[in-house]
């Protein structure tokens, strides 16, 4: 079984800097991989004889030639360009096998991401080692034990995140107690109507912050483009949107105490 569990990172100022020139050379490495994809793509309807382009021959082609052109790729992990040209590689097949758009150029501040593949990679408690960087800790420690098959580094707003996928057999996820049978359906007015005729109703997190977004919205398009205010108030804006993500993310249904009547009957919701 695949799993995958995302953790806070707890960077400091240098260790922040260093991942986000992962980020931007894993960023650079798949937009730079997309135009010589697409340059070869209109070489080959030229002279069909000429290979076609594929991920292998494109990270080949960027070792050949970032020790001259781009040497400060050097100064972080391999594994950043590399992932980014096979991400790069599934985009294009899953375009041709009709499952997703055309690949589009990854941005600065949305895209900001790289991944590592080792089978050599451990976890230390609270700490994740990062190639070229050293130890960095971590808010919490892995939930779930087994081999772990890669890690993707990633920031949302200004805090930097890890998502570890591990192959496990045995998961530990909780156990259901009987409690008796009902039914559940999730719609959008309401959370969860219950077959015994209950309704609950979420939180609404955009509805309660709607005020504080239009505040923050309109501070940002006052602010100068390019300034220091500016990156300031688009980072507050950014926290509040992660803020409202990550509540629709967490709530969730609770089952009902043992305790409690057979019913099956849910008895609240909770933030996880």
């Amino acid at each position: 079984m695949i799993l995958a569990h995302r953790i806070r990172l707890d960077p400091n100022k240098a260790q922040t800097t260093h991942l986000a020139r992962a980020a931007g050379i894993a960023r650079f490495a798949y937009n730079w991989a997309l135009v010589e994809c697409e340059r070869q793509f209109e070489a080959c309807k030229v002279n069909p004889a000429l290979p076609r382009p594929n991920q292998a021959v494109l990270g080949r082609q960027l070792n050949a030639i970032k020790r001259i052109q781009f040497p400060w790729m050097l100064e972080v992990t391999k594994n950043a360009p590399q992932m980014a040209i096979r991400q790069l590689g599934r985009a294009f097949q899953n375009f041709f096998d009709k499952r997703a758009r055309y690949p589009r150029f990854r941005r600065k501040g949305t895209h900001d991401r790289f991944t590592l593949t080792t089978d050599q990679f451990q976890i230390d408690g609270k700490r994740i080692p990062i190639p070229r960087l050293g130890w960095v800790r971590m808010r919490e420690t892995l939930r779930f034990s087994g081999r772990i098959v890669s890690a993707t580094i990633s920031r949302t707003a200004d805090h930097w995140y890890v998502g570890i996928t591990i192959d496990t057999s045995d998961a530990h996820l909780p156990q259901a107690k009987n409690q008796g049978a009902v039914g559940v359906d999730f719609g959008v007015t309401h959370l969860v109507t219950l077959s015994t005729g209950e309704k609950i109703v979420g939180p609404k997190p955009l509805q309660t912050f709607l005020n504080r977004l239009r505040r923050l919205s309109r501070a940002l398009s006052r602010k100068t483009k390019g300034s220091c205010n500016r990156s300031k108030a688009k980072t507050k804006l950014a926290r509040l949107y992660a803020r409202i993500a990550n509540i629709r993310a967490k709530y969730r249904v609770k089952p009902a105490p043992a305790k409690q009547e057979s019913s099956g009957k849910l008895s609240r919701l909770s933030f996880v």
